[in-house]
């Protein structure tokens, strides 16, 4: 029996992709509150961009209404040529069995996404709320600032269980971001706040430009540039707070709190404060 909302129409979808696109396929906008009030036939009429053509998302995919009392949409099959997946989400929950492909959650204010594959680049962009969790890889400029913009992600939770490209968390401003394994060059770069935690290896120049925010090897720790400089500082109560909210999460993150973290300021050679923490 199908779940109805108070408009009268299923209040979740299952979107299974039946025709790969030959082109890239446009999904910004199609949301679960976007699609709500709406019957199957609704939402295969919708048109999304595949190229530089609308045309109805029925064209690609098979739309069946499934029960569930959350404002739910689920993506099956190889959506790595799929941009925009839950773009500007802001509310309800979104979940891609499969790979997805660039701005997955891009801007997204609210709700969850869950990607059971990897994620093309982009990811999280400009993020501002909610929770994203990639089981696989995401690509470069991944929780960054979309194209000509100067502020990165902005808040909410992003986990990445695989690794991550190059430029992740560029011109961050706020929130958490969370890497179980390695990284790209250029990690944290140009970063203005937030937190980031990674389990895995990172690539060169870590850190450039950083003006404050937190950046936290709980793995390989790499070899830190001239232009951070180690600080004597008492960090043990702030310390155990990030340890413990870090340790939810599990993996290599589970035992921080029993390490005590040497602390690197940096980058000098932009005047700023962030702070490296490197779990001995």
């Amino acid at each position: 029996m199908t779940t109805q909302n108070s408009f009268g129409a299923a209040a979740s979808f299952r979107l299974r992709l039946r025709t790969p696109p030959t082109l890239r396929l446009e999904l910004a906008g199609l949301t679960p509150l976007s699609v709500a009030g709406q019957s199957a036939a609704d939402v295969a009429r919708r048109p999304v961009w595949h190229g530089n053509e609308a045309m109805p998302l029925g064209e690609w995919f098979d739309v069946e209404a499934i029960a569930g009392n959350d404002a739910t949409l689920v993506f099956e099959g190889d959506l790595s040529r799929c941009d925009g997946i839950g773009r500007e989400l802001d509310g309800g929950c979104i979940r891609v069995e499969g790979d997805a492909g660039d701005y997955v959650g891009a801007g997204m204010r609210d709700g969850e996404i869950v990607v059971a594959g990897s994620a093309g680049m982009l990811a999280a962009c400009e993020m501002s709320g909610g929770r994203l969790e990639v089981a696989g890889d995401v690509g470069d400029y991944a929780a960054s600032a979309l194209p000509g913009d100067m502020d990165g992600m902005r808040g909410g939770l992003f986990i990445v269980r695989g690794d991550a490209g190059a430029r992740f968390g560029d011109r961050m401003r706020r929130g958490t971001a969370l890497v179980f394994g390695g990284t790209g060059d250029f990690l944290a770069s140009r970063m203005v706040a937030g937190t980031i935690a990674v389990a895995g290896e990172a690539g060169a120049h870590c850190g450039y430009g950083m003006r404050r925010g937190t950046l936290i090897f709980a793995g390989p720790q790499p070899e830190p540039p001239s232009t951070f400089a180690p600080t004597g500082h008492d960090i043990g109560v702030i310390w155990a707070l990030l340890a413990r909210s870090l340790a939810k999460h599990g993996g290599p993150f589970a035992g921080l709190a029993v390490s005590r973290p040497r602390r690197l300021v940096g980058d000098l050679a932009a005047d700023g404060k962030g702070e490296w923490l490197l779990p001995a």
